[in-house]
């Protein structure tokens, strides 16, 4: 094991939650939009797509950290030949359609298998990720944008494979993206001279692509305070002409390239509009609703670090399994008084197998939430795409899940990841193994793209508080009728399912209470209702993954038999050592108090 063949992919388990639990062969495929894509197909691209992962990416991963993106002072970042060589085969194969619709070019894929795509690449190595952005941006603008704009960008953008980013942060405001003070001053036209200082820009520069087009928010004079007053430009780092051709640099300059934790392949970047020269840029779709069409990509931005997450617990995982097979260390502790036992592979010591378990249980389960939310976006196109009467309660839904994706998604790997370290000792805290580097470059998820108290408000004030929990009740629905209908064969999930299940409900109804003494009381016990919810929804999905595995284990044999009664164990030890917290958390989050607000400053 080394960091050259460090990625772990689960094929066998994404497979079974997309064709065995989701049935997305029946329920998706065949079906407009995705007519064009059977089972078959959605296999074979999975796998071809794992195969250029691993021979191209993953090999690369050790080179993002000790290489790293490389800033040469002048606006230029460069990457390591590694990157460029993964970059070219990613291409090169037209893995980029995997994630376009058909009238772009695209395979036609449904979310459910776009995602699925994406856990591979973010396994492999994720700090190439974001540099693919472009196509992302390219469907944005192909949405949103004027004929004009999509004639002027998206075809090149794809066919020529251009970079993209995101611009938000700047260095006085961080999250709080409504104090930014970058200015668009009208030129003519759809034409604005944008000047200002962005930070936190990833992969701001890059030398792969032609052209890198940014999408920027700005407050154009006249513009009143918040993010109400902020609109969204499209800026290239190289002007693009009407006629689409490539002209003269535009003034979108890096002047500064982040040292970082962790990720270091991923150029972090501090962005500079208009010093020097003007920085041009085109309003999108000539209409100021910046922040609500950027949602467009923060969403997609949330579900990717969230699944980026999930793929990092689950092939750090994988090698802690492999591991513990071969490193021998300790009698059987049953023997452990014979001082001639002989020694046994750790794994066979309890608590090196509660650790396996605990990892094993959230890696499969946060993969069954992200392919379950993946499917609600397949069910949102089924239904006529967004903003279709048909589709606004799964749009719902979908936004109701994306915080706990990424936010409880992101906190936890970074626990877990240390279990994970730990089944190596010492030697995973070396380089020799990829764990330490799993570490590092996870943990800017729970910092990125909203932070994880971020994410914890975003859940109660808006995707539950907006509709007065009718969504949140829809969800707590189906979990309920899962757990009614759950066999006897199950009934230790089921109760445990509905426990939690009535814990959950009660510290809604707690907060609700607490909310008309202090809006404080979510202040301190937003990130509980978070994770309290989340854990509910991922031992829903896990108990509904052992009901398919428990109908199949019947007639399995070998390794299917295995792998069934895996998913079997992981229901049972989820509902039996973690579902019970929400319980404890219910009984913390009604006991509460404000007593840390009321604490004075100079005494912390």
């Amino acid at each position: 094991m080394t960091t050259v063949d460090h990625y772990k992919p689960n094929l066998r388990d994404i497979f079974f939650q997309l064709f065995e639990v989701l049935e997305i062969q029946s329920s998706v495929l065949g079906k407009a939009p995705f007519e064009t894509m059977d089972e078959d197909t959605a296999r074979t691209s999975i796998e071809g797509f794992l195969e250029v992962m691993q021979a191209t990416w993953a090999p690369a991963f050790a080179d993002g950290d000790r290489v790293g993106a490389v800033f040469d002072g002048e606006g230029n970042v460069r990457l390591p030949k590694s990157f460029h060589k993964a970059l070219d085969a990613f291409y090169a194969g037209g893995w980029n359609k995997l994630e376009l619709p058909e009238h772009l070019g695209g395979y036609g894929a449904p979310p459910s298998v776009q995602w699925a795509g994406f856990e591979l690449m973010a396994g492999a190595n994720p700090a190439i990720c974001f540099y693919v952005l472009g196509n992302q941006m390219a469907k944005i603008i192909d949405s949103l944008g004027t004929p004009s704009q999509k004639a002027r960008f998206v075809k090149p953008m794809l066919d020529e494979h251009w970079g993209a980013t995101m611009v938000l942060t700047e260095p006085g405001a961080g999250s709080d993206v409504g104090a930014g003070t970058t200015t668009a001053r009208h030129v003519g036209g759809d034409e604005y001279h944008l000047e200002g200082v962005k930070r936190f820009i990833t992969n701001g520069d890059f030398d792969h692509p032609k052209n890198i087009v940014h999408m920027v928010l700005a407050r154009p004079e006249g513009a009143g305070p918040g993010t109400k007053g902020l609109s969204l430009f499209i800026v290239p780092k190289f002007w693009v002409e009407a006629d689409g051709s490539i002209g003269a640099r535009n003034g979108a300059m890096v002047t500064n390239v982040e040292h970082k934790m962790g990720i270091k392949g991923s150029a972090t970047c501090e962005l500079t509009l208009g010093d020097g020269m003007p920085c041009r840029g085109l309003l999108v779709g000539e209409v100021h609703q910046g922040i609500a069409q950027m949602f467009h990509v923060i969403e997609y931005a949330r579900m990717a670090v969230g699944t980026k997450s999930m793929a990092t617990l689950s092939t750090a995982y994988l090698n802690a399994l492999e591991y513990t097979r071969v490193r021998k260390q300790g009698a059987d502790l049953a023997k452990a008084a014979d001082k001639a036992a002989p020694r046994v592979e750790i794994i066979r010591h309890p608590d090196v197998r509660r650790m396996l378990m605990l990892q094993k249980s959230f890696a499969e389960g946060l993969r069954a939430m992200v392919l379950w939310t993946a499917n609600l976006q397949d069910r949102v196109q089924l239904a006529g795409g967004h903003g279709n009467p048909e589709a606004v309660a799964l749009e719902a839904l979908n936004d109701l899940m994306l915080p706990l994706i990424k936010g409880y998604g992101s906190e936890k790997v970074y626990d877990l990841l240390a279990v994970s370290l730990q089944c190596f000792g010492g030697s995973g805290y070396c380089e020799d193994y990829p764990i330490e580097q799993y570490i590092r470059d996870q943990k800017i998820d729970s910092l990125y793209e909203g932070t994880t108290h971020i994410q914890a408000l975003d859940l109660f004030f808006r995707k539950i508080g907006r509709d007065r929990g009718a969504t949140l009740n829809a969800l707590l629905g189906q979990i309920k009728a899962t757990a009614d209908g759950l066999p006897a064969e199950l009934a230790v999930e089921q109760a445990a399912l509905a426990k939690a299940l009535a814990d959950t409900q009660g510290i809604i109804g707690a907060m609700l209470g607490k909310l008309g003494q202090s809006v404080y009381h979510v202040g301190v016990q937003g990130n509980r209702i978070l994770c309290s919810l989340a854990e509910l929804v991922i031992g829903w999905r896990l108990a509904v993954s052992a009901q398919v595995a428990l109908a199949k284990s019947a007639t399995a044999t070998g390794d299917d038999k295995a792998f069934y009664m895996g998913k079997l164990a992981a229901a049972r030890f989820f509902a039996k050592n973690i579902l019970p917290g929400i319980g404890l958390t219910r009984q913390l989050i009604e006991a509460g108090d404000l007593d840390v607000m009321e604490m004075a400053d100079d005494s912390f």
